[in-house]
């Protein structure tokens, strides 16, 4: 058999093992579709769902192209070159890691849209820096890991076995030609075809980038689970890793030490002659608002959303115990609020140092431990005369929160490895036991700030909620009814309503050993759990923001107050600090007209929540609008979102001097 006639045959091996990737790809998106298809918003018709499988054929040829380019170098073009029919076996083996590949991302892409409504994102890279061993627990337990890998070898060894027979399917063999040019005019054109067909697979189904398609542009729907089921896994991948990839660029870009102090006199609102970052975030304190607390206590409740505490949801009673709190003269809600970033150690992150998100994983940076950011609030509230203590319901070498908290101007910190606790599991202590040793270790004493940490609201969903008073009776039957049989539903709720009670009669415990304390509840981050399959931005991102103490009343903060969690440090201090006292901050005081929260992908206002990179905004009722907010500039609120954003970025990276 000559070069060419061994060429012609193997071109055709690569080309079905083309065929049968996409006929994959295509199979495992029609399959997400139909496994999580209470996810598809009613108003969505069958065209919807067809153009959703149209342009997933089609950005799929680009994943498929990927096994057929490799199997043509090292399979085809090796096998030409030396004659070698053992090579061909290389495309088979290709193709077997491929399918465990895929079948192994299919099964993980189901419960990562569940839990985040998106299939992978930039997050993902942030997952190994977590407690791996927690994390193998919660997949065992919550998502049944032992089980869905043994689902996974069962599908990939049956697509294994498809895949062999298929490539054992007959090919054409070469065409025989009489004359010479007649046989170089065919071969011409089967390389002319092949680099054609390449540029159509490249540009997923065009033969320009113009007309391509890519994860950028896959929005071809007006429901969003399906503009994410256009991506298949590897492009859901790809688009984790150039998100990821150019949010560390980009946070650089552009931004010299000119630019930066223009940013830094933007935030100062006036004009800052200095090089050090922390001038230009330097404030004085207005005078006390409210009688200094001898204790301070700041909870941090796992998963705590605000949505609960919604008048339409009032008949749920998963959140009576803050719904009580809130209810009293002395206590104030903020609503308009958003956590710094999609999980508990963005959240953490953000609260602890007082700085936005910026994708720079800040509990893990060199400058973390260098020094106390300015902006800590641990060390500003040291200055104010406090113990600081910070206690987590889970171990310590979670995130590096230890020393994180520590380095961070924390005098102590306590994890459950410091209590014994009856019941637990890979995350820590359930919340009862975690507060019971707090209320038996803590010492009043000395004026104390307190921060704790939750973790009971938390896959894997392990309290025995039925035990602790929890049943479905619990809740309204005319709410009732859209949990049917939803018996995982039920249990996540129950542990909602289970965290909100012990955190409301720790609270009252404590009120009681000392009722001059004052006591602040917001949540880590929201976006885990929700009735509705498809919630209005409000309902799926918003955290509370609760304070509670004498000197608080309704209304404090006015009728325009938004924020973030670097907005509760500058609050804080404005409640408590004498006149003059000087702080540092990258957010606003909540008591000094902050109307407007932010993190990593959205902006919030009195009236409005929205999308940074896009136009797309919603009032709280989850209407679209593109009516913006006649109280708030918009263009304004994002030029102070940037130059937070820049300062923090450069403090982490480079240091607090501008140079």
């Amino acid at each position: 058999m000559s070069r060419w006639e061994r060429f012609y045959k193997l071109i055709q091996q690569d080309l079905k093992l083309f065929l049968f990737f996409v006929l994959l790809f295509s199979l495992f998106r029609a399959g997400f579709i139909v496994i999580l298809h209470k996810y598809i918003d009613p108003a969505t018709t069958m065209k919807d769902i067809f153009v959703t499988l149209f342009y997933g054929l089609r950005i799929s040829l680009k994943s498929a192209g990927v096994i057929a380019i490799l199997s043509f170098i090292f399979s085809t073009v090796l096998s030409v070159l030396f004659k070698n029919e053992k090579l061909n076996r290389i495309r088979l083996g290709l193709g077997y890691l491929y399918v465990v590949l895929l079948s192994f991302l299919f099964h993980a892409r189901i419960p990562y849209y569940e839990t985040f409504h998106t299939s992978f994102n930039q997050f993902i890279f942030n997952t190994f820096k977590d407690d791996t061993s927690a994390l193998l627990s919660t997949m065992i337990k919550e998502y049944h890991l032992l089980l869905k890998l043994l689902s996974v070898f069962i599908i990939a060894g049956i697509l294994c076995k498809l895949l062999r027979k298929y490539l054992a399917s007959p090919t054409f063999s070469a065409p025989v030609f009489q004359k010479n040019v007649f046989s170089l005019i065919f071969k011409g054109t089967v390389i002319i075809v092949m680099a054609v067909f390449i540029l159509f697979v490249r540009f997923g189904g065009s033969l320009t980038y113009a007309k391509s398609i890519h994860w950028e542009n896959v929005t071809v729907t007006k429901d969003a689970f399906l503009n994410e089921a256009v991506l298949d896994e590897m492009q859901s991948l790809y688009r984790a890793y150039s998100i990821h990839e150019n949010l560390k660029k980009a946070a650089a870009m552009d931004i010299t030490p000119a630019k930066l102090k223009e940013f830094g006199n933007r935030l100062a609102q006036k004009d800052v002659v200095s090089n050090n970052i922390d001038d230009f975030l330097q404030k004085q304190a207005g005078g006390a608002k409210i009688p200094k607390p001898k204790h301070i206590f700041l909870i941090i409740g796992e998963s705590y959303a605000q949505w609960p505490l919604l008048p339409k949801y009032q008949g749920m009673n998963i959140a009576n115990g803050m719904k009580g709190i809130v209810a009293k003269e002395n206590a104030v809600l903020v609503q308009p609020f958003l956590p710094t970033g999609p999980g508990t150690s963005n959240g953490v992150n953000g609260i602890i140092s007082g700085m936005p998100e910026v994708n720079l994983y800040l509990n893990y940076q060199p400058e973390t431990y260098k020094e106390v950011y300015a902006t800590s609030i641990a060390a500003q509230m040291k200055k104010l005369g406090y113990q600081t203590n910070f206690w987590y319901n889970g171990f310590y070498s979670w995130q590096r929160i230890k020393d994180f908290t520590l380095a961070q101007g924390f005098d102590t910190f306590h994890s459950c490895s410091d209590f014994i606790y009856p019941a637990g599991n890979a995350w820590g202590s359930e919340d009862r036991y975690f507060y019971d040793a707090f209320k038996s270790l803590f010492k009043g004493d000395e004026p104390s700030f307190n921060v704790l940490l939750t973790s009971s609201n938390h896959p894997p969903f392990t309290v025995h909620i039925k035990e602790e008073g929890f049943n479905d009776e619990i809740i309204d039957p005319s709410l009732r009814q859209k949990l049917k049989t939803d018996d995982e539903l039920l249990l996540k709720l129950g542990h909602f309503w289970y965290a909100d009670k012990m955190m409301a009669d720790f609270i009252e415990s404590m009120r009681r050993v000392d009722p001059d304390s004052l006591f602040i509840v917001t949540g880590d981050h929201a976006d885990r759990v929700n009735i509705e399959a498809n919630p209005d931005f409000f309902e799926r991102y918003a955290i509370p923001l609760i304070f509670y103490g004498p000197g608080i009343h309704k209304g404090m903060f006015g009728d325009h107050a938004a924020g973030s969690h670097i907005n509760i440090t500058p609050t804080l201090i404005e409640l408590i600090a004498p006149e003059g006292f000087t702080y540092y901050s990258v957010g606003r005081s909540l008591t000094n007209n902050s109307q407007f929260g932010f993190n990593h992908i959205l902006w919030i206002t009195p009236n409005h929540i929205g999308m940074l990179e896009t136009n797309k905004r919603e009032n709280f009722s989850g209407v679209t609008t593109s009516t913006p907010n006649p109280e708030m500039d918009e263009s304004e609120m994002k030029k102070d979102i940037e130059a937070m954003r820049a300062l923090t970025w450069w403090r982490i990276q480079h240091g607090k001097y501008i140079q």
